[in-house]
């Protein structure tokens, strides 16, 4: 279908609430309507052979300044997600043994999410046909922040020589621990930027930007982003 697939694809979803003020729907309806798109958006990797996905579910900055009462519907979707993946064996994750990774400042998060977070990460993490990183509470500046700290502490304790940093090292303290870096991140919702997300994994990415919100999303769109990462010519710096 296409000379060149991208192995890893990072997404930002953007135009949740938007997409509903359109349809003078509560930004609750965006929301939903995003989960549910996401599952579509998996099943168009899975037939191209994209093998992993990280998605910027929720960032740090929301975390912090999102109004209080959408931030806990936020919260009480997830927990309906992640519950149907503790109790149902026939959910996607299972079905397509996705390895599920929630990266991020989860320490923030209400601790019965983060209790069943773990679950589900203890759930799949022996799945490798697929990948999902939900991307939660995250900052990519927080991030290398995090990752300084983690070295500095090993240096501290005599672990680490401050001569042998180098990339790898920086790479393994990451929240996603030496991972592949996407070779491609899209992000929906009509706005050209990266908005803090994966900003030392993605220094080689290619982007796409699409100007349509994230729940409107068609599969043929996703395809042509897809076709857009296949023509380019991928130069690393060089």
């Amino acid at each position: 279908m296409f000379e060149n697939v991208p192995k890893h694809i990072g997404i930002i979803p953007d135009g949740n609430r938007r997409f509903a003020k359109r349809l003078m729907k509560n930004p609750s309806k965006g929301h939903e309507w995003g989960t549910q798109k996401l599952k579509s958006v998996f099943e168009w990797c899975k037939e191209l052979k994209i093998k992993t996905v990280t998605v910027y579910s929720l960032s740090l900055e929301n975390l912090q300044n999102r109004d209080k009462n959408e931030l806990e519907f936020l919260f009480e979707l997830a927990r309906r997600e992640i519950k149907e993946v503790i109790e149902n064996p026939e959910h996607f994750i299972h079905k397509n043994r996705i390895k599920v990774n929630f990266i991020g400042k989860i320490e923030l998060l209400p601790r019965d999410l983060q209790e069943n977070i773990e679950r589900v990460r203890k759930l799949t993490e022996n799945y490798s046909d697929y990948t999902i990183n939900f991307a939660i509470a995250y900052g990519g500046r927080q991030e290398i922040v995090d990752a300084s700290r983690r070295i500095a502490e090993k240096v501290l304790r005599g672990e680490l020589k401050p001569r042998d940093i180098d990339e790898a090292i920086i790479r393994q303290n990451l929240y996603t621990n030496d991972q592949a870096d996407p070779d491609l991140i899209i992000r929906t919702g009509c706005e050209k930027r990266i908005s803090n997300f994966l900003l030392f994994q993605s220094a080689y990415s290619e982007f796409v930007f699409l100007d349509v919100y994230w729940p409107e999303l068609t599969k043929e769109q996703f395809f042509e982003a897809i076709r857009e990462y296949s023509k380019r010519q991928r130069r690393f710096g060089k």
